[in-house]
C-alpha cells in the first residue's frame, strides 16, 4: 500500500538558516529510513542554498532537484520541472527549499492545489537578528506577507536566533521570547530552537519551554566558497 506523506515547506527571511534546516531536516529523515527529496526552490538568495549539498547528498540516497549545468549556480529565477513530479509523489518525503520573501514565496503558488491536496506542513525559521524579523510587529508583516504569496498557510515558526560566533544563551532566550509572542498572537505551533552543532557550550536542552535542535554544518560560508574564475 502507498504511504501517503506530507510534504514539508521551510521558508525564512535572509540570514534565517531556513536553508540549513532544510538540509538537516533531509539528512534526518534518510537517517530514519524514508526516501527523501530535497527541492531548491530559492531564486532569492545566491548563497546558502540546498543545491550546494546536491552531490554529497547523492552518495546519501538523498534527491537535490536544483538547476544544473552552467545554471547550478546561477542567481537565476530558474526552476526544475522535476519539482512537481516530486509533489505529486507521495510515496517519497520531500522538503520544499523556498526563497523566504513575498517574491521568493510566490513561487510556491504553482503548487498549492496539489501541495493542499496532499497535505503539507509550512516552517517558517525565523532569526531575530535580522532585520526583517527582529521584532514581533516585523514577524508578523512577514508571516501576512509570505501567507498571502504562496497562498499558503505558514503552521509553525522556529527560532535561529543567532550572530554566529557572538551567539549567547541570552540572545537566544531574547529571540525565543519574541517568538513566542509572535506564535500566541498568530495561533502557529512554536517548539523548537536551533543551534548549530558547533555553537555556545552550555545552551540549555530547553528555553522557556521549547526544545534545543542541534543542526550540523553543511553549506559553506561565502568566503570560504572557491572563487570562479572566467565567468
Amino acid at each position: 500500500m502507498k504511504i501517503e506523506k506530507k510534504a514539508y515547506i521551510i521558508i525564512g527571511a535572509y540570514g534565517s538558516g531556513k536553508s540549513e534546516y532544510s538540509i538537516n531536516l533531509a539528512k534526518d529523515l534518510r537517517d530514519r529510513g524514508e526516501e527523501v527529496i530535497l527541492a531548491d526552490l530559492d531564486v532569492v538568495n545566491p548563497y546558502f542554498r540546498s543545491r550546494d549539498v546536491r552531490d554529497e547528498f547523492a552518495k546519501m540516497g538523498i534527491e537535490v532537484i536544483s538547476p544544473q549545468g552552467e545554471y547550478s549556480h546561477a542567481d537565476l529565477p530558474m526552476l526544475s520541472p522535476r519539482i512537481m513530479g516530486a509533489v505529486q509523489d507521495w510515496g517519497k518525503q520531500v522538503i520544499l527549499d523556498v526563497g523566504g520573501d513575498p517574491a521568493g514565496c510566490r513561487i510556491l503558488a504553482r503548487f498549492v492545489d496539489n501541495l493542499v491536496k496532499r497535505g503539507y506542513e509550512m516552517k517558517m525559521v525565523v532569526n531575530t537578528k535580522r532585520p526583517f524579523t527582529n521584532s514581533v510587529d516585523n514577524i508578523l508583516y512577514m508571516i501576512d506577507s509570505l501567507q498571502k504569496s504562496s497562498q499558503l498557510n505558514i503552521t509553525e515558526l522556529i527560532c535561529n536566533t543567532n550572530l554566529l560566533s557572538e551567539t549567547t544563551t541570552e540572545m537566544i532566550t531574547d529571540g525565543v521570547r519574541i517568538i513566542a509572542e509572535a506564535a500566541e498572537k498568530t495561533q502557529k505551533v512554536f517548539n523548537e530552537f536551533l543551534v548549530m552543532g558547533e555553537g555556545i557550550a552550555g545552551v540549555p536542552d530547553e528555553i522557556l519551554g521549547k526544545r534545543k535542535i542541534v543542526l550540523s554544518y553543511f553549506l559553506k560560508k561565502p568566503w570560504e566558497m572557491p572563487i570562479l574564475r572566467g565567468i
